[in-house]
């Protein structure tokens, strides 16, 4: 189980259950590259059945095929629609009539649709906002947590946005969704181990992209694991200290900064299929900790 829960985001969380009620429909931003994993469980809980909008951005980051795969399933659910954006197009200006077709216009009341955006750190939600108002109105910049206080901004005659800050939610149970997160950042790094999130990020790549992480590292052979990839990465990129042992700090900061710009070829860290095994195995984890629990109250 992760932990990383900064105060601002406590207070952001209460913020949430003041908004949810004045507001028409919930836009939350999410990671392309991990649809399920950058979803804030405690949001899908406090909207119920709010209309919502799900815009899957860095689109150009991720997979293509795993993505549209992705849009199909979070769509069984018919009040939510997907929308995928990046900073190669201009796909955020059809939020607008997205919108407009969860709430159609209403006799006796104004015209204005009124909407919650919320995402994780990192997610690139203010530079979207940015982008949707036409002016610098939300701070941006590569690093976990810069949004901290609320803030309205009419984008349109037909609608306005209620930004929230960044929240991550107390506990990440599913210990690869805490990884995926680490990876593309929206966790400090200084929250894990960043050599531990690198192995996590070459074992996924061998293991899902084996052809891409060999042209990237211009290998002939596929490392067998995590360790000989990271080292072969090092002795390409001169990540060699005294007596030739490989320098694993630098050699991970090298590769998750590659992973982040892009550099690695697009990536989609989670199918449908993934997670639903993944949550199996975290819902009996918990089922064992609660009978561990439940046998040690009865020995007192």
């Amino acid at each position: 189980m992760i932990q990383w829960y900064p105060g601002h985001m406590h207070k952001a969380s209460k913020e949430f259950k003041k908004i949810l009620p004045q507001v028409d429909l919930v836009i939350e931003v999410l990671d392309a590259r991990l649809p399920f994993s950058s979803q804030n469980p405690m949001l899908a809980k406090l909207r119920g059945d709010k209309p919502s909008i799900n815009i899957l951005n860095k689109s150009d980051l991720s997979d293509e095929p795993r993505l549209a795969i992705w849009q199909a399933k979070l769509e069984e659910n018919k009040a939510l629609k997907t929308l995928t954006t990046n900073l190669q197009n201009n796909s955020i200006a059809g939020l607008n009539e997205l919108c407009r077709q969860l709430i159609p216009k209403r006799l006796n009341r104004g015209s204005m649709i009124y909407a919650m955006i919320a995402g994780i750190p990192n997610v690139g939600k203010s530079t979207l906002i940015n982008r949707l108002a036409g002016r610098m109105i939300a701070k941006t910049g590569n690093e976990a947590a810069l949004t901290r206080l609320q803030q309205r901004i009419e984008i349109s005659p037909d609608l306005t946005l209620i930004d929230t800050p960044g929240v991550l939610w107390p506990n990440i149970e599913n210990e690869a969704s805490g990884y995926r997160l680490a990876a593309t950042g929206a966790i400090r790094d200084t929250a894990l181990d960043l050599q531990e999130v690198a192995y996590f990020i070459a074992e996924f790549f061998i293991k899902h992209y084996p052809q891409a992480i060999q042209q990237r590292y211009q290998l002939d052979i596929l490392p067998l694991n995590e360790t000989e990839l990271l080292e072969a990465i090092a002795r390409l990129r001169g990540c060699i200290i005294s007596g030739g042992r490989v320098d694993f700090e630098k050699v991970s900061r090298i590769l998750i900064s590659e992973l982040r710009s892009g550099d690695l070829g697009p990536v989609c860290f989670e199918t449908p299929e993934m997670i639903v095994e993944e949550m199996a195995q975290v819902e009996a984890i918990c089922e064992q900790k609660a009978a561990k629990k439940a046998a040690r109250k009865n020995k007192k």
